[in-house]
């Protein structure tokens, strides 16, 4: 056999060591000794069956109002089982379902939901409280964004004549070429003919201004200076033709701008065409940032808004930028509007393609706010335990906004100054939902006056059902003893699913369980 625990046999023991701290903490909680979860015994009292009234010893028994300090009889609601609450009854006693006491709900706390807690039980949970503050709120949020060309910094290189390529002078993509480097000669049938007809038309403004000082010629000379103009010869290559006295069969093309080839669509001793693009030009020396912001986020970035750039090839690189453009609409598939930010790159360190992090703050001026954690999440509802002092939380349903910085924005609910827990929330919202306030944990189909489930498919077929919202799905009632029969009026149902109730006798067609008298009569 191997010396270690294998995996298998390691997790008995992990959940035997989790179920003994949960006793523990439950002990000093609740404070009541271990040996009662077992025994079903509480504050060394003995076993009594239920229905009976407490008998207290005359060393150390506590009362039955001692879960509600301050509490009258006349000021008790009923009494419940902290591990079952479906079990109400008019009368201290044991619970049915475990055991355990009964302890007392107070009408205050049945009404209002309001929860007592001592100090020493607030020390062992650890109850913290804070005040609701009115300051100023700043919203901070995070998106992805990546390095993009500039795109006014763009330039294609294209020509007007068909023609071939005789010498390619810039043949491969990022090579960098500044303005006024020759890309490319082109042979052009087209501009062959068009240089001849400029010198023949130079030559004929020279010879009549020569004979009769006219400028009868000076018109069509300066039509076709122009007319190689426009197909994209210089000034200076029109001049070189009228030097030489011949037209260039191979004409240089220049680079229009400065920057790096990103795209190159044409080799040498290639056929082109009018309009087709032979290169495309980037500059680097700026670039764009674009970011992808979430919808919930859209409304607050706004033109103008600062911007801090990180890029994790950098690291403790930040650069500082501005917001220039919001583009007017989302991406149909992330949900998500692009924003677009300008940095300057002269050292070239940002290239498009890399991935950035973007952080965007928005001031969003003076609002309410409670600490996040104060904020438990009940379904359809966000409730806070406002201290009323002596002890006594009192759940509060809030209407929260914005989370920023570990606090919520408070659109209705609490006022200025309101003092609410802050730590160990879950546990008082626990003992809550345990005794008192049923409305504040309903789910939304409860709200919405939804019926309850269907019975499932394992219940019994002879068990009968009838809920209180839909009283018409009934089944044949079963027949039972006449020692058994109770009144007409008696209502039956379940320790561990109130909501099935029944006339007569029978099983829980949920759980198997069998039905017991509404109220804890038996």
């Amino acid at each position: 056999m191997s010396a270690g625990l294998t995996r298998s046999s390691r997790r008995p023991l992990l959940s035997s060591l989790a179920l003994i701290a949960a006793l523990v903490l439950a002990a000093l909680v609740f404070r009541r000794p271990l040996t009662a979860w077992f025994t079903g015994t509480g504050n060394g009292e003995g076993e009594r069956r239920h229905g009976e009234p407490a008998v207290h010893a005359q060393h150390g028994d506590a009362s039955p109002l001692s879960g509600a300090p301050g509490a009258t009889a006349s000021d008790v609601d009923h009494f419940t089982c902290s591990m079952h609450p479906s079990v109400k009854q008019t009368e201290p006693g044991k619970c049915p379902i475990c055991g355990m006491d009964l302890i007392p709900v107070t009408k205050e706390q049945q009404a209002l939901g309001v929860v007592t807690i001592d100090e020493t039980r607030r020390q062992l949970i650890g109850v913290r409280t804070a005040k609701v503050v009115l300051a100023p709120l700043r919203s901070s949020f995070r998106a992805l964004g990546h390095v993009s060309y500039d795109e006014s910094g763009l330039t294609d290189v294209s020509i007007k004549v068909r023609g071939w390529i005789t010498k390619l002078f810039v043949n491969r993509t990022g090579q960098r070429v500044a303005r006024g480097q020759p890309l490319f000669t082109l042979y052009s049938p087209e501009l062959y003919n068009a240089e001849q007809d400029f010198l023949l038309a130079t030559k004929s403004a020279l010879g009549a201004a020569s004979v009769d000082g006219g400028n009868r010629g000076g018109g069509l000379a300066k039509a076709s200076r122009q007319r190689l103009h426009l197909l994209g010869l210089s000034e200076a290559e029109l001049d070189a033709i009228v030097a030489r006295d011949a037209p260039l069969e191979n004409v240089s093309f220049p680079s229009p701008a400065s920057g790096f080839v990103t795209e190159k669509d044409v080799v040498e001793g290639a056929s082109v065409e009018p309009g087709m693009r032979l290169f495309r030009l980037a500059a680097l020396d700026k670039v764009w940032i674009e970011a992808e912001v979430y919808e919930a986020d859209l409304a607050h970035v706004h033109g103008g808004q600062h911007a801090d750039v990180t890029l994790d090839y950098l690291p403790g690189r930040t650069y500082d930028a501005t917001v220039a453009y919001v583009y007017p609409y989302l991406d149909p598939k992330t949900r998500t509007g692009r924003v677009r930010m300008e940095l300057a790159n002269k050292d070239l360190e940002l290239r498009p393609g890399m991935f950035a992090n973007v952080a965007l703050t928005a001031d969003l001026g003076m609002r309410l706010q409670v600490p996040a954690a104060a904020v438990v999440y009940t379904g359809p509802r966000r409730l806070v335990f406002v201290d009323l002092g002596e002890g006594r939380f009192k759940p509060q349903e809030v209407d929260v906004g914005i989370q920023s910085n570990g606090m919520y924005e408070v659109r209705s609910g609490l006022r200025a100054d309101d003092v609410v827990a802050t730590s160990g929330v879950f546990l008082i919202a626990a003992e809550a939902r345990i005794s008192t306030a049923a409305k504040y944990w309903e789910s939304a189909a409860d709200d919405a006056g939804a019926p309850p489930p269907m019975p499932s498919s394992d219940s019994h077929p002879m068990s009968p059902v009838a809920s209180t919202t839909s009283p018409r799905r009934t089944a044949p009632a079963r027949s039972v003893p006449s020692a058994a029969k109770v009144a007409p009026a008696a209502i039956y149902t379940c320790p561990m699913h109130p909501e099935v109730e029944s006339p007569t006798p029978g099983k829980c067609p949920k759980c198997g369980m069998e039905l017991v008298p509404k109220g804890g009569a038996q």
